[in-house]
């Protein structure tokens, strides 16, 4: 048996059996050797390969983050899966049963009639689901294939594409599409990359190798998301993933505990570090924060720690320490070692969390006023029933020092120099429950020093807030001087433009348009929305109409609206239009006022998917999301300590997603996201600027005012 060989190796080697004469008279000899190859490999795993056929369910699943014009269709013909254990265990992608099917049946080599099958776990960092089938008749053995070891696959092996969807006979050769391993250790080392031709329907299906052992269980993945849908960009671009088999085996004893009631979910592993830089490849893995409760504080993980190692194997940057911790699930334990101040320390049996195990965000139940470079921060607004109410503080009080939550109760009081975002740092790594202690200047001038016990942020708004004059003391371009003296800054050269205008990207590849309110002030730091039209609404005459609803809650509330134009004929959203939006909030933000605390991605339909993907790809911006009958398909992604995010969802009574809304609601929260959940009385599938929703409205205008809540 031949081992560790490409196809064309083998030819090699069987052309050297051949008579000289034979391989001279033409090349009909190695090409029946690559034939009887490929269908000796493929008859070996056949048996192992189902056919699994869905229904009920979702039809069709949007995405905004897809390139199917925003959505993708399922519950309508088969897909693939591969045998695991020979008791009636079988393993497909978890794409095949993102839209939730009621009945799943298995066309199984060697049996007659389909089985029926359930869902009993589902790999959430790998997007796996195992099958049990639950009629197999007493004493059936079904076979089960050899893994191939990973040690043994290198990049240019044979790796063929199998899938059984294309016949209605059980036992007749499956699909096949040959190519090669193109890389390995991708997305994050949890997978192999192949450019044999990988679609839906071979999802789930195994990558084989020509001795027919199974490579792996092709997926479809992305580096950047997650979910079931994520990597479905990848489709048709000569590009495919296979998760390896020899890591399925490692972990199904776990995944096997699972029942159709109580199934199985793998989770990944969470160490709640985040570095000081993103550079992926060229700034040293420094951690800038550790996340409250997470594994990394358990462990004694600091700010400023440099990661050397990961279970023994150094490290030089983010990338590869994404790579050595990417496969790893919750419960798992990992080995560190770093360098804090010139010391090397190894840090053992770190046991990974989940990133549900954050910590809701501390609240102490203020607003702050706005562009005050004076020192401290003034109160504008305390919420009813806060924990700032409950210390008695009051509008016009103004904090003046603070001590971290994270210090000793004897530390001293710090100046807060840096104004309202000096604080919103601080209350960024509290938790609730701890107790902030903090010296108050009351508004008849007397200082005061108190210890208030944070609580979490509401998921209400306040019916009435403060005349949004009140929110800004107009000095956004006034800066704190030397000992105290403020400096004014340079006013701008000409006065920017008002009103909607139309604007291009640099490269005058991508559309986009800008409403700033006529009674602009560069004093005043302006809240961005960013609107993502629906499905098929990306006309000029479609964002005027969503502008002129708009107009005066811009006008009265200091909001600057960006209306980002999706490309296609059909009006839908991809992944690759997220550059040129955040570049023009980029642009926005170098010409206008911004305070970027207040920058929100609000969309309808496949937009509102649009801001979710906008929200966690792009969170050094975005800082909220606002969404009207849309929903996520996958989990959140973790919360990231120093880049809050905050939700606002809003459906409809009578809208079809209604349940699904309702579902994402949940998942956020079960994150730990701050979240408000708004369903309509009266209103279907529609926007909320109409005779339905205009309360809600008034109330999306003011979250966006109290974003910077403290």
């Amino acid at each position: 048996m031949i081992r560790n060989t490409s196809l064309w190796a083998v030819a090699a080697i069987a052309a050297l059996l051949v008579p000289p004469g034979a391989v001279r008279a033409g090349d009909e000899s190695l090409d029946e050797l690559q034939e009887k190859a490929i269908k000796a490999a493929v008859k070996k795993v056949a048996p192992c390969v189902v056919k699994i056929e869905t229904s009920g369910g979702l039809e069709v699943i949007r995405s905004g983050a897809g390139p199917r014009a925003g959505m993708v269709r399922r519950g309508v013909g088969p897909t693939t899966g591969v045998i695991v254990s020979a008791d009636g265990y079988i393993i497909s992608s978890a794409f095949n049963f993102a839209n939730k099917p009621t009945t799943i049946r298995v066309a199984i080599p060697g049996l007659k009639e389909r089985k029926v099958a359930k869902v009993v776990a589902t790999d959430q960092t790998r997007m796996l689901t195992l099958l049990k089938v639950i009629d197999l008749p007493q004493g059936t053995k079904l076979s089960v294939p050899e893994a191939s070891p990973k040690k043994d696959m290198q990049i240019g092996l044979t790796a063929i594409a199998v899938g059984r969807t294309l016949t209605t006979e059980t036992d007749a050769i499956p699909s096949v599409s040959v190519g090669i391993i193109s890389a390995m250790e991708r997305i994050w080392g949890k997978t192999v990359q192949t450019d044999a031709k990988v679609s839906p329907t071979n999802y789930g299906g195994p990558l084989v190798d020509l001795e027919g052992r199974v490579q792996g269980v092709l997926v479809p993945a992305s580096p950047q998301a997650e979910g079931e849908l994520a990597g479905f960009e990848w489709y048709d671009s000569g590009i495919g993933f296979a998760v390896p088999l020899e890591d399925i085996f490692a972990v199904l004893p776990r995944m096997k505990k699972g029942t159709e009631k109580v199934p199985v979910v793998l989770k990944r592993g969470y160490l709640g570090i985040y570095m000081r830089s993103t550079d992926m490849f060229e700034a040293v893995p420094t951690i800038g924060t550790v996340a409250p409760g997470a594994a990394g504080e358990k462990a004694g993980l600091k700010p400023g720690d440099v990661i050397k190692a990961v279970d023994g194997k150094e490290i030089e940057n983010y990338a590869q320490m994404l790579h050595r911790l990417g496969s790893r699930y919750e419960g798992d334990t990992v080995n560190l070692k770093v360098l804090r101040e010139k010391k090397e320390i190894d840090i053992k049996n770190i046991v990974l969390g989940s990133p549900e195990q954050a910590f809701p965000q501390a609240f102490l139940g203020v607003l702050p006023v706005r562009d005050d470079p004076a020192p401290g921060v003034e109160i504008r607004y305390v919420y009813p029933k806060s924990p700032a109410e409950a210390a008695k503080l009051k509008a016009g009080d103004r904090i003046m020092k603070v001590a971290s939550p994270l210090a000793p109760p004897a530390a001293p009081l710090v100046p807060i120099t840096r104004g309202r975002d000096q604080l919103l740092g601080l209350m960024e790594i509290a938790r609730p429950g701890q107790q902030l202690r903090i010296e108050v200047r009351r508004k008849g001038g007397k200082s005061q020093v108190l210890t208030v016990k944070l609580g979490e942020i509401p998921d209400t708004v306040p019916d009435k807030l403060p005349d949004p004059e009140k929110a800004s003391a107009k000095k956004a371009l006034v800066k704190p001087g030397v000992k105290g003296k403020n400096v004014k800054a340079p006013a701008p050269a000409k006065k920017p433009e008002t009103g909607l205008m139309k604007k291009t990207t640099p490269a005058a590849d991508h559309t986009y348009w800008v409403y700033v309110p006529d009674n602009y002030d560069p004093n005043i730091s302006y809240s961005v929305m960013v609107w993502l039209h629906p499905m098929g609404k990306n006309k000029e005459r479609d964002i005027e109409d969503f502008v002129s609803s708009w107009t005066n809650f811009c006008d009265d509330n200091n909001i600057i609206l960006i209306c980002p134009q999706s490309d296609n004929a059909r009006g839908t959203w991809t992944p690759g239009e997220a550059a040129f939006i955040n570049q023009a909030i980029r642009s926005v933000s170098a010409t206008y006022t911004v305070d970027v605390r207040r920058i929100v991605a609000h969309g309808m339909g496949v937009g509102g998917e649009m801001a979710f993907y906008l929200g966690f790809q792009a969170r050094a911006t975005i800082r909220a999301v606002a969404t009207v009958a849309a929903h996520m398909n996958s989990n959140p992604r973790e919360k990231v300590v120093n880049q809050p995010l905050s939700f606002f969802l809003v459906v409809g009574a009578k809208d079809p997603l209604k349940t699904q809304v309702t579902t994402t609601k949940e998942k956020l929260a079960k994150f730990k996201y701050p979240v408000m959940h708004r369903e309509v009385k009266n209103m279907g599938h529609e926007y909320i600027d109409g005779k339905n929703g205009v309360a809600t409205l008034e109330e999306l205008v003011r979250w966006i005012d109290s974003l910077d809540r403290l």
